[in-house]
């Protein structure tokens, strides 16, 4: 009934504006996923879903309308026998999702209800939203941000995360309360922004009491009096000079009780977060052309380089330090890792471990000529402490992945790489008994425009067709052992494309645990997307393995997947 009230109110203040001269505008979008499951006991999917149910919908209707400065926001989520939110569940429920009454004021922008915001890069706070894995980490409070002047503004806000796995449409009764300051201005030729942050979350009488009930009974040198709050604060910088950039980012928390290996144990957390990135283009290759000026008819190269690292000591924050795994997470920690799209080159991720890590990423980028790309990456992470062998660093990641593209002709473009990677499984997905995943994948993709004749159809020139052949051999006697995936698709112009693949396990290698049988599995795909205008759908037959799903750099372990999927997404 509450959520009804607010749907009401909103509408109702939505009339009163409309009744102005301003008639407002109207906008809003329907996403809508469906999935049909079908059973297959091989590859293991088995779960609830399957066993207590067949399909499973989830659906988001948003709303916006904006009239004389103010903006009226609603999102209606349903969710019905999804997986979406607990992989291996089942949740049904449905309401006011997300609402919001923006009103700009001069300098002033004002904003009640829910809010997706962060501070500096999100390490120390971000509300977002990553629907594909279920993730919607939405305040629900107020917030202000008043711009001072061209170079500086300020922010504050305060509220409770919206609900979690259990109760999508509650809120976590926790406090979160922040602010932030942030400026730029220039130096000759070098432009600087940078802020500070503070954050502050309650923890309620509930949590800390239980936490103090657990601690009774440890020795005595490992109790300690968990604190009603924790505070934690950032400072940032990012200077740009020509094609230089560097960005420095310190984040720090105060103590607070931590589980770590299911003990509770008060720990004072930081980040130390660094980048550059350099880059330059035009620069003069090969010889001059025959018959032209000099310096007029060379090719001209680029390259460009980009360094990340971070260390990370026991820092994150959540609503309450109770909650497990994704749930009810405030910071923001993402993979400090190559962002791979191909099904078996992003088989392996790496999720940041909050208890502590060590990571670095490079990549550079070369444009030899203007057929040619290059793109060489590689990245490291290691644990924080010495429990590894010989009292070093444990590795939990690492890869080496590099591609050529080459355009053949205006037709043709073909891309060639190899990827190798090596994955600690024990300490990504709980499974001590499992050895390090050493992997070797080469992979390519062919692309072909058929380009029309010249002859129109109905007055209009023929759209040009596209064929797309994808492949990867991952290579690996670990883990579920070595797969092979080839995808063929076919564009019959920019609305309509059609795929057809299959993911093969040729060399299966099991432990005692899996639930998938000790044999050669095949996971098929057949999928069509159908573009028109405002609306796409899509629709697909597919089989996936267990593994690691990822979005937007958070992951988390998923089931296999067995069944039908239907996508619309409508704007209005």
């Amino acid at each position: 009934m509450r959520r009804l009230f607010i749907l009401i109110g909103i509408i109702h203040a939505s009339s009163a504006f409309a009744q102005s001269n301003d008639k407002g505008q109207f906008s809003g979008n329907l996403i809508t996923n469906y999935q049909k499951y079908v059973r297959d006991d091989k590859i293991g999917a088995n779960t609830k879903v399957y066993l207590e149910g067949s399909n499973s919908l989830e659906s988001w209707l948003n709303m916006n309308y904006r009239i004389n400065g103010y903006t009226f926001t609603v999102r209606y989520d349903g969710f019905f026998n999804s997986p979406l939110l607990n992989p291996i569940g089942s949740y049904t429920d449905h309401g006011i999702g997300y609402w919001q009454i923006n009103k700009k004021l001069e300098k002033l922008d004002l904003t009640i209800g829910s809010f997706y915001d962060q501070l500096g890069s999100g390490l120390l706070f971000r509300a977002y939203e990553q629907r594909r894995i279920g993730i919607d980490y939405a305040i629900q409070g107020a917030r202000a941000v008043y711009e001072i002047n061209e170079h500086l503004r300020v922010k504050a806000f305060a509220g409770n995360q919206k609900g979690n796995i259990d109760d999508r449409f509650g809120y976590a009764k926790q406090v979160i309360s922040g602010a932030n300051i942030e400026g730029n201005t220039s130096l000759n030729k070098i432009q600087i922004t940078g802020g500070l942050s503070a954050l502050n979350r309650t923890l309620t009488s509930d949590d800390r009491q239980s936490i103090i009930e657990t601690l009774k009974g440890y020795d005595v040198n490992e109790r300690f009096i968990p604190k009603h709050n924790v505070y934690g604060g950032n400072a940032y910088v990012n200077i740009v000079r020509n094609a230089l950039s560097v960005n420095v980012e310190y984040v720090k928390k105060s103590k607070e009780a931590m589980l770590i290996d299911n003990k509770w144990q008060n720990k004072e957390g930081q980040i130390l977060y660094g980048a550059i990135g350099w880059g330059k283009s035009g620069i003069p290759m090969g010889r001059h052309k025959r018959g032209t000026k000099k310096g007029k008819a060379r090719d001209k190269a680029s390259i460009g380089i980009n360094i990340q690292a971070r260390h990370m000591d026991h820092f994150v924050i959540k609503t309450s330090p109770s909650e497990q795994l994704l749930n009810g997470l405030v910071s923001y920690m993402p993979s400090l890792t190559k962002q791979n799209t191909y099904r078996l080159l992003a088989r392996y991720n790496a999720p940041a471990q909050e208890i502590g890590e060590n990571g670095i990423q490079a990549e550079i980028d070369i444009k030899p000529s203007k057929k040619t790309k290059i793109n060489l990456n590689g990245s490291y992470v290691q644990s924080a402490d010495a429990n590894g062998v010989n009292g070093s660093p444990q590795l939990l990641f690492r890869e080496l992945n590099g591609q050529v593209i080459q355009k053949i002709n205006k037709n043709i473009k073909l891309k060639l790489g190899l990827q190798s990677i090596e994955y600690n499984q024990a300490v990504y997905e709980q499974e001590v008994d499992y050895d390090n995943v050493q992997t070797f994948t080469p992979f390519g993709e062919l692309n072909v425009k058929i380009r029309p004749s010249k002859r129109k159809k109905n007055g209009r020139k023929r759209p040009s067709k596209n064929i797309r052949l994808e492949a990867q051999v991952l290579n690996t006697d670990r883990d579920q052992g070595s797969f092979a995936n080839v995808i063929a698709e076919f564009s019959f112009n920019s609305n309509f494309t059609v795929a057809v693949g299959d993911m093969v396990n040729y060399a299966p290698h099991r432990y005692e645990n899996m639930n998938i049988t000790d044999e050669i599995l095949h996971y098929p795909s057949v999928f069509a997307s159908y573009n028109s205008g405002k609306n796409i759908f899509s629709l697909a037959y597919l089989k996936q393995q267990a593994g690691v799903n990822c979005s937007g750099g958070i992951c988390r372990v998923e089931p296999a997947f067995s069944g039908v999927r239907f996508t619309m997404n409508s704007n209005f």
